[in-house]
């Protein structure tokens, strides 16, 4: 959508209605960068002392005493948060992205984001131990793979995943999510961290959705997984542990970039028209 039909969205909608949805969004978004933060610094310890980078599961699980409980507590709050915050921010269109095609693919992608971040949030309990992990993800898989229009859906499940990860290096080459960030001291000089960040996110999601299409069309559910198989498929090539290393350092960035959209993030529907954004201070500055 252009910004002349989003301000036409716009022009009628009072930011104080939907101001019940910044809370959410601001420990959904915390929530978010703890999880990067946890994995990331538990991951480059790990390589440190001579070990691996470490997956979501295994770096919640790692934290250990009263205050590894306390932050796997806070991940699992902040997923729950955030799960619940792209659902509100779909259903009630506070991006003002229309009704249009492109519109609603995007509410449904906040959607299923989401979703997913929803299971980090049930890792996270499994960590704590209040349920039980099982196997039931990697069993369902392999059903699924028994068909052939399994393995097709799931090798789309793949494509997306990969599509998703070029979105990420879109934003981070464009710089196009300065429209959605206060413009400040702090975002103005903190900028290429954010970039750097989003481009970080993006590889790992791209080498993930290659993990599971590879799944798919190897009929092989172990072949899938999330940044724990991400890691362990970098660190099988050329330069490995560098390139993991590399990741890791990328990833403490996007958890940056989380932690700064929770603190200034702009929502259309429900920020003050008057708060300038990140993309017209650095307009400004340019003039």
């Amino acid at each position: 959508m252009n910004n002349t039909a989003q301000q036409q969205l716009l022009e009628d909608i009072d930011p104080s209605d939907f101001a019940w949805a910044i809370p959410i969004m601001r420990v959904g978004y915390a929530g978010r960068g703890l999880v990067y933060l946890v994995v990331a610094g538990v991951s480059l310890w790990s390589i440190l002392q001579g070990g691996q980078a470490e997956g979501t599961k295994s770096a919640m699980q790692s934290l250990n005493g009263i205050i590894g409980v306390v932050v796997v507590g806070l991940i699992a709050a902040g997923m729950f948060a955030y799960a619940i915050w792209r659902a509100v921010d779909s259903f009630w269109d506070l991006e003002a992205y229309g009704t249009s095609a492109k519109g609603l693919l995007a509410r449904a992608g906040m959607f299923v984001t989401g979703a997913i971040h929803a299971g980090i949030g049930v890792l996270a309990v499994t960590a704590l131990g209040i349920v039980s992990s099982g196997s039931g993800g990697k069993k369902a898989l392999e059903s699924v793979l028994q068909s052939q229009a399994g393995v097709w859906a799931v090798c789309a499940v793949g494509g997306l995943t990969v599509a998703t990860g070029f979105y990420y290096f879109y934003k981070a080459i464009t710089q196009a999510y300065r429209e959605k960030l206060q413009g400040n001291h702090f975002t103005l000089h903190w900028n290429p961290v954010l970039r750097m960040g989003l481009a970080a996110q993006g590889a790992a999601i791209i080498i993930i959705g290659g993990l599971i299409a590879y799944a798919a069309l190897s009929a092989n559910a172990s072949d899938a997984g999330g940044l724990g198989s991400a890691f362990d498929w970098l660190s099988g090539q050329a330069y490995g542990r560098v390139m993991v290393v590399l990741l890791c350092v990328g990833l403490l960035g996007f958890s940056l970039f989380c932690f700064v959209n929770a603190a200034y993030r702009l929502v259309p529907k429900a920020s003050e028209r008057s708060v300038q954004s990140l993309s017209d201070k650095v307009k400004e500055i340019a003039t």
